[in-house]
């Protein structure tokens, strides 16, 4: 069974630095680091000291309100450092990888799988976290029976990877994590695939496929939900990206804890953009090793896209969810005269108020530069224009920042995360931070309501 989707509402924005269809291995990381806060709305309890030796897929941490759920090491090795900040809080805990053990779980045959069999062993292994559950993005509850599990293939975002390309080995063990997935739910699993060319997800089995198009953000799983199976009161839906699919059908497969990552190095700084292979919370300097990036310049590293990815220092580690690591220009310039509309301004424009639409076919040259700061102006009907979902997306940040729950509810708040805010944060006149705002109600709706 297959249906479609098609968004309008929205925009492709074309940059420069898109990842060559070139697979590699990354050079061996030294280190591995597992970031609490890649977990919205876990708080985690530490289960290794510093100096402790620690196998590949024992657990580090715990969350604090139900320790059932484990992250575990995606490496052997030592524990090098549990990086705090203010008020002590857990940054990352920094794993040193050296030859060890690896846990294997034992796992039933297929025939006797099932609902609670599954669910143990997923929670065992650590794999439960490649499961996110809406509303709201936070790693699933082992209590709740979803009304279904989203797999989304379409990346819509700039410089996003391909799917299709990504997993061309993996195609046996997403077929046995699809098998899997199944078993949790009544429903089969939505896989969410590339109207124009969905490859070999097309033969997947076991699936509803959901044939999507049009531009970003189409490929946010919140907006397929939104347009497919709106979520109702009281319901639960559960995400799974595709790499973890293979991730889970590896450990029903062998028993052991997979982290594979395969990440689209990608962007105007990159020498030689191409997919990379390695492992969750390797260090990025293993990937930049293999592409190499201009060292001419001050360059920002982007955990994801330039949308809504995370600042890193080079030194740093890969997000856990990550398949995507940017690397552009630091906008730490002042342009000349800048608010003139067509005064040297060829960086992509939502509008014709910059000579963008005359060179983008190519592709642009972006850095991050915000081009102003902040202004006390909100243009009305201005988001409207790039949010394809039935929601009134300024009100709703409105309602987040007066802290009013009923109005919160009335205007969306289960059905949208951060992320797909990410354009109308690039969009708006205003410059206000719109993903920063919901990130902070979605907190207080988990607080007050939970």
């Amino acid at each position: 069974m297959s249906v479609g989707i098609r968004i309008r509402r929205g925009a492709t924005i074309q940059l420069k630095g898109e990842s060559e269809k070139i697979l590699s291995d990354a050079t061996p990381s030294k280190t591995f680091a597992l970031k609490p806060d890649n977990f919205f709305g876990i708080v985690p309890r530490l289960m290794v000291k510093e100096g402790e030796r620690i196998s590949e897929g024992a657990p580090v941490f715990h969350s604090k309100q139900d320790p059932r759920i484990l992250f575990v090491s995606p490496v052997s090795g030592t524990v090098k450092e549990v990086v705090r900040g203010a008020k002590r809080k857990i940054l990352k805990i920094i794993i040193e990888e050296q030859a060890g053990d690896v846990v294997t779980h034992k796992i039933p045959a297929s025939k006797s799988l099932n609902r609670e069999n599954i669910r143990e062993i997923l929670l065992k292994s650590g794999a439960w976290p490649f499961i996110k559950q809406r509303p709201y993005g936070i790693t699933a509850d082992p209590d709740v029976t979803p009304k279904t599990i989203y797999v989304s293939t379409y990346a819509s975002a700039p410089l996003d990877v391909d799917f299709e390309f990504l997993l061309k080995n993996n195609k046996e063990d997403f077929q046995k994590g699809i098998d899997v997935l199944n078993a949790l739910v009544e429903n089969p699993v939505i896989l969410s695939v590339d109207a124009a060319f969905s490859g070999f997800f097309e033969n997947t089995k076991g699936v509803e496929l959901l044939h999507i198009s049009g531009p970003h953000p189409a490929g946010n799983v919140s907006v397929q939900i939104h347009h497919h199976t709106p979520i109702n009161m009281g319901e639960k839906v559960w995400e799974v990206r595709p790499e973890d699919v293979v991730n889970i059908g590896r450990l029903f497969d062998n028993g052991q804890y997979s982290s594979q990552r395969i990440l689209a190095v990608a962007g105007e700084s990159v020498l030689q953009p191409q997919y990379v292979k390695t492992k969750i919370g390797a260090l990025i300097s293993s990937l930049t090793d293999i592409t190499g990036f201009d060292k001419s310049q001050q360059n920002r590293f982007i955990n994801g896209d330039v949308l809504s990815g995370k600042a890193e220092a080079p030194d740093g580690h890969l997000d856990f969810h990550n398949n995507l690591l940017t690397i552009i220009p630091e906008g730490n310039h002042y342009r000349m005269f800048g608010w003139l509309p067509f005064m040297d301004n060829k960086i992509p424009s939502l509008s014709k108020t910059s000579l963008s639409w005359l060179f983008g076919n190519k592709g642009y040259n972006v850095d991050t530069n915000m081009n102003g700061e902040e202004r006390a102006l909100v243009v009305t009907g201005e988001m409207e224009k790039v949010f394809p979902m039935d929601i009134y997306p300024m009100q709703l940040l409105k309602a987040c920042m007066a802290n009013d729950i009923e109005k919160m509810e009335a205007l969306g708040i289960y059905e949208v995360i951060p992320e797909d805010f990410g354009l109308i944060d690039y969009a708006s006149t205003s410059k206000i931070e719109a993903q920063q705002i919901i990130r902070e109600g979605i907190e207080l709706m988990i607080k007050e309501a939970g």
